[in-house]
């Protein structure tokens, strides 16, 4: 009976292989290959404001990159950089160091580019094509990570769109759909916890724009049916854009009351992957930066196009309490954040329309 069950449980699973390979290799022919590399959005943004412009670059594969898009002004870089140059009021000078197709093995040489402009602020968006190839994701997290630190180490902010959802592609079908999802928010919950202990800050996207991008296709992708639309990446950016305000030292949302959104670092990562939208930082309880469960991490949701807002915790915490904890806790500080009082969603009205300004 043993050997009968065994031999059953090993044909399955190979039937449940051969099929998983088939539908890799249907998907494979309908997605085209890349045919011209994406716009460059590299130059100088808001030349009317006065000040020394802000050196911003952005790393990563080809959602980093923009591939899709026919304008300069809808890649993701230009995006941000736009939004970034009007909140500051201060110029920005944009360089795009992302290659399409590139996995995180790749990053150290991407680096090595962005260093040559002195970067001021980084944005990497990463992790999409370590899932369709199925690599090691503690390697690839590692590269990451190390990506982050050595950025880190020139005074750099580091903001990084973890990895997104690879399950909304249309042409893969179930059940390899389900693997990818699962691939994907495996692979950003790692990536989370490598970027935030080398200093920087995550947001995930991935199940979030999912679920736009399987609600309305035809809007949300290009016409490869793989890379985001202009819409699309718009929404990534905005997505994005209160983090990377606050990395600056603009952060025009609500500040946390008291422990709110606290966790552990590994906690606060698989939240993040629960929860799309999510901004996961470094922060101290305490004036401490570790806890008995490692370091201390900030979790921030960001409300968007109309989205309620989002609750961490089962119930509400009480003040100065750590969701869970049965005595008061310190209150948090969130390195960086300037808060004024308002509301986080003014931060998210994104168009693809904007532009150089």
């Amino acid at each position: 009976m043993a050997g009968g069950v065994a031999g059953g449980a090993a044909g399955a699973a190979g039937l449940s292989l051969a099929l998983l390979l088939h539908q890799a290799a249907d998907a494979r022919r309908i997605i085209p290959m890349a045919e011209a590399p994406p716009p460059r959005g590299d130059g100088l943004y808001g030349p009317k404001f006065p000040g020394k412009p802000l050196s911003m670059v952005v790393l990563g594969d080809s959602t980093a990159a923009g591939y899709g898009v026919h304008r300069p002004r809808e890649t993701p870089g230009a995006l941000l950089a736009t939004g970034v140059s009007r909140r500051l009021r201060r110029p920005v000078r944009l360089h795009r160091v992302a290659v399409v197709g590139a996995m995180s093995a790749g990053l150290p040489f991407q680096v090595d580019d962005a260093l040559e402009y002195a970067p001021e602020v980084a944005v990497i968006l990463i992790g999409g094509n370590d899932v369709t190839h199925v690599t090691g994701f503690g390697a690839a997290a590692k590269h990451l990570g190390d990506a982050v630190r050595r950025l880190r180490a020139t005074g750099c902010k580091v903001v990084v769109g973890t990895c997104p959802d690879i399950g909304a592609i249309q042409p893969i079908k179930r059940p390899l759909r389900w693997l990818a999802r699962h691939w994907s928010r495996q692979l950003a919950a790692i990536q989370t916890v490598a970027v935030v202990e080398a200093g920087g800050s995550t947001v995930s996207i991935g199940d979030l724009l999912g679920r736009q991008f399987e609600a309305d296709p035809i809007r949300m992708f290009g016409s490869d049916h793989f890379h985001p639309s202009a819409v699309g990446y718009a929404r990534a950016a905005a997505v994005i854009m209160p983090t990377l305000m606050a990395a600056l030292g603009e952060d025009d949302r609500v500040a946390p009351s008291g422990a709110e959104g606290v966790r552990s670092l590994e906690e606060a990562a698989q939240e993040a992957v629960r929860a799309a939208g999510t901004e996961v930082r470094p922060t101290k309880v305490n004036g401490r930066a570790r806890g008995p469960a490692g370091v201390w991490a900030q979790l921030r949701h960001h409300p968007w196009f109309g989205e309620q807002r989002f609750r961490f915790s089962h119930r509400a915490a009480r003040p100065g309490e750590l969701p869970g904890a049965t005595s008061p806790a310190p209150a948090a500080s969130t390195d960086g954040a300037v808060p004024s009082g308002r509301s986080s969603a003014t931060a998210v009205g994104w168009t693809p329309e904007g532009g150089q300004v």
